[in-house]
């Protein structure tokens, strides 16, 4: 296992000293990541940039789940679930320190719709065949409430269990960074392209821009991927201007309440709330994650910022109060954050008989000029895009046929290895972290120790990097990680000796992240 990465002036210097890689992606979440796993697996000359930090964006707000789709079963797309179930399987095996089994419960309050629950949950099962995890299982109303001691009991005649599993969003987005690192990618952050290089009306590369000096950098690469989720059609339209727009966003969002409002280990499952959506309640972290909505938001005027709308959090608040026993208000809100899923419409795009549609859940498109862009998908998924998108580009730039690696790849950090990538564990497989030890907050768990470990080996370049994605800080409890900001800001200005002007505006953009995930107990909807 590779413990220490190149520093960034060596992945910086590695831009100037390679003249031509294989494969350029742009965008470092999940799809992005996932692709470059794939790239560098089969051996291509890999490069990933990212505008900003790994999983910056959505792929650190989803609601943590790896799962088929219960919700697709109802839609009909079955091939869909069924490949998610599988994808599912290979995550369990191939990043177990990161992805687990957790039971659902779905509660009902008719036989009728235990029956209809639970016959649909039994095709769930048989989708999964092999890579099933348990059988589903009907739940009489007392196993119904042991299982779920917070729930309001008034109704309820017993529910169905079934399974899917858990993960830390920007912790696998970090693991994948440093699997692609291991197999001899180039990643790196706060790096946006901000143009593209042609040569006889092909892409033959991209223009990027070091965020902390402004130094300029032309990549030459023979082929580039566009992976950078709702940003997608600002790269595009670096291909072609009048590109007509192929995404549009739909934002969810997730409040973080304490574990006594749901005790036990198992999460709960609202197939239909009161205009039609899913809900869910998941224990995670200690705390119990509530999600999520589906708001449109075509309003949106920086698709790095998305907010959690007043209604949103109403909703979320109205219809927990008509499940659990006690119910939370906004003063119990520890953290509360918003993400944006990209809605492809292909029919929009002017090149869309170029779109190869790989399901309802992605696509992959090819510009005129050789421009790859993957859009859409979800975390369970990443791993298929990756080989499909990597398939594609190698096809596409000529590149010795290589078969894909990724299904039996154990990520960087799994426990076969001498430490786990669970942030604290392999912080403490390090001899030089001694007496760094010391808790950043009592109600967060979290050292200092692995403050310095996320600057020396997961290219932690700010504050925010750390409290939320490096650490899931802000996430767990807003106001505490707020207060842990002078004492991470401290510790980067030793470990990095950023100049004072950068030092205070990463300390100031903290601040400002701390706001963004509390919710102000005052507010009625």
């Amino acid at each position: 296992m590779t413990l220490v990465p190149p520093a960034r002036h060596e992945s910086l210097s590695a831009l100037l000293d390679e003249d031509t890689w294989d494969v350029l992606i742009i965008g470092g979440g999940a799809s992005g990541l996932g692709a470059a796993v794939d790239a560098a697996a089969r051996g291509y000359r890999t490069l990933l940039l990212e505008a900003r930090d790994f999983a910056s964006g959505t792929s650190s707000c989803s609601t943590k789940l790896i799962h088929g789709g219960v919700r697709y079963l109802r839609q009909g797309d079955i091939s869909l679930v069924r490949s998610a179930l599988h994808e599912r399987t290979h995550l369990l095996a191939n990043a177990p320190h990161l992805v687990h089994p957790l039971a659902f419960i779905i509660p009902a309050r008719k036989l009728v719709d235990r029956l209809f629950y639970g016959t649909g949950l039994k095709l769930y099962d048989r989708l999964a065949g092999a890579h099933s995890l348990a059988a589903s299982t009907g739940l009489d109303r007392a196993a119904l409430l042991a299982a779920l001691p917070g729930l309001n009991p008034d109704g309820l005649c017993g529910g169905i269990r079934y399974w899917d599993a858990q993960f830390d969003d920007a912790r696998l987005a970090i693991a994948l960074m440093r699997t692609a690192v291991d197999h001899g990618a180039t990643c790196l952050n706060y790096l946006p392209v901000v143009g593209l290089l042609k040569a006889g009306g092909r892409i033959v590369g991209a223009l990027a821009r070091d965020a902390e000096t402004g130094e300029e950098f032309e990549i030459k690469a023979k082929v580039v991927i566009n992976a950078t989720g709702v940003h997608g059609d600002r790269i595009r339209r670096l291909d072609r201007p009048d590109s007509a727009p192929l995404l549009t966003p739909s934002q969810g969002i997730h409040l973080v309440v304490d574990a006594d409002f749901l005790p036990g280990n198992e999460a709960l499952l609202i197939p239909e709330t009161e205009d039609g959506r899913v809900m869910f309640a998941i224990p995670w972290q200690g705390k119990v994650l509530l999600g999520t909505t589906d708001t449109p938001r075509p309003d949106l005027k920086r698709l790095d910022d998305p907010q959690p709308l007043e209604e949103e959090i109403d909703f979320l608040l109205r219809t927990t109060a008509g499940i659990l026993t006690r119910a939370p208000t906004r003063a119990d809100i520890r953290s509360a954050f918003a993400g944006l899923r990209p809605l492809i419409h292909p029919e929009h795009d002017s090149d869309h008989k170029t779109t190869a549609a790989l399901s309802r859940e992605h696509a992959i498109l090819v510009s005129d000029s050789g421009l790859i862009t993957v859009a859409g998908g979800k975390w369970t998924t990443y791993r298929l895009m990756g080989e499909q998108v990597i398939d594609r580009a190698a096809v596409l730039a000529g590149l010795s046929p290589v078969s894909c690696k990724t299904r039996d790849l154990r990520l960087h950090g799994c426990p076969s290895e001498p430490c786990d990538s669970v942030l604290g564990s392999e912080a403490a497989c390090l001899p030089e972290l001694p007496g760094h030890d010391r808790p950043l907050h009592p109600a967060l768990p979290y050292s200092e120790a692995m403050v310095r470990f996320a600057i020396r080996y997961e290219q932690a370049r700010t504050v925010d990097d750390i409290l939320a994605r490096r650490t899931r800080a802000f996430f767990l409890d807003a106001a505490a990680a707020e207060s842990c900001i002078g004492k991470v800001a401290a510790i980067l200005a030793e470990e990095l000796t950023p100049a004072d002007e950068r030092l205070e505006a990463m300390t100031a953009d903290a601040c400002r992240s701390a706001a963004r995930f509390q919710v102000a107990a005052g507010k009625q909807g």
